[in-house]
């Protein structure tokens, strides 16, 4: 089983983008953030055509996350839950479905716009909400994967300037600390059990030829609860479409399970 996570910021802008990578890649499971579109106008039709069905859970402008799944696996999403116990939260960003008998919870984890606005407070809160939350969900479904946008790079070799970018947002010690709860339910950074060295990212500003100078962080996870972990074969950053016209400014990252 192939699982991929994205952020495409804009489906209706990366609809294209999306439906070549799908053909090109062909990922059973994939996860989405940034859809930035309302239920009624979820590309439906579209996805169908690429050979995926789907689950979403989205909103006007903002947000908005998504799972899709191949049509011609056989694999059905069941138990699905867009709303966790405790977050009183309009901000569609979170989205948990079981898809080929295995437990998958798309992220998209807040921004927090910088260290001590009003909008960072709302954002370790919001983690610490996804931490209970993701508790009783290893519990129930040990074969667990979490994934998404993180916006946490979780250390100095998943930044391209650690002393430059120091402890502002998304590399903050309580940003980072959050993080660190959520792995230490009983998940691992399926990235880092295949590579360890530096320089490797899934997201570049799109300003000061970021892309070019590979001016990136590592905020798109896929985290594996230990019950995959020995299925692990393989796990990914493709780059390719962070090249192509009016990209997205992250590209997918994916993992092989031999499951």
């Amino acid at each position: 089983m192939k699982i991929a996570s994205w952020n495409v910021n804009s489906l209706k802008v990366r609809i294209p983008h999306l439906a070549q990578w799908l053909a090109d890649a062909r990922p059973d499971v994939v996860a989405l953030q940034e859809t930035k579109l309302e239920d009624a106008k979820f590309p439906v039709d579209e996805l169908a055509a690429a050979g995926y069905h789907a689950v979403y859970a989205g909103q006007k402008t903002y947000n908005g996350v998504a799972i899709l799944a191949r049509s011609d696996a056989g694999l059905a999403f069941q138990d699905v839950v867009t709303d966790i116990p405790g977050l009183d939260d309009p901000q569609r960003r979170i989205l948990a479905a079981t898809v080929g008998g295995v437990r998958v919870v798309d992220l998209y984890v807040v921004n927090g716009k910088a260290v001590g606005d009003e909008k960072y407070e709302y954002k370790l809160r919001w983690l610490k909400h996804v931490s209970q939350f993701l508790e009783g969900e290893i519990k129930r479904h040990p074969r667990l994967v979490v994934l998404g946008d993180f916006n946490i790079a979780p250390d100095s070799r998943d930044v391209h300037d650690p002393e430059g970018w120091g402890e502002d947002i998304l590399c903050s010690p309580p940003e980072r600390a959050a993080l660190k709860t959520i792995i230490e339910l009983g998940l691992n950074d399926s990235f880092r059990m295949f590579e360890q060295d530096a320089g490797h990212y899934s997201w570049w500003d799109y300003r000061q030829g970021a892309f070019r100078r590979n001016m990136g962080l590592r905020i798109d996870l896929i985290l594996l609860g230990n019950a995959l972990k020995s299925s692990a074969r393989a796990a990914a950053i493709d780059r390719e479409p962070r090249r192509w016209e009016r990209p997205s400014d992250h590209t997918p990252v994916t993992v092989d399970l031999d499951i």
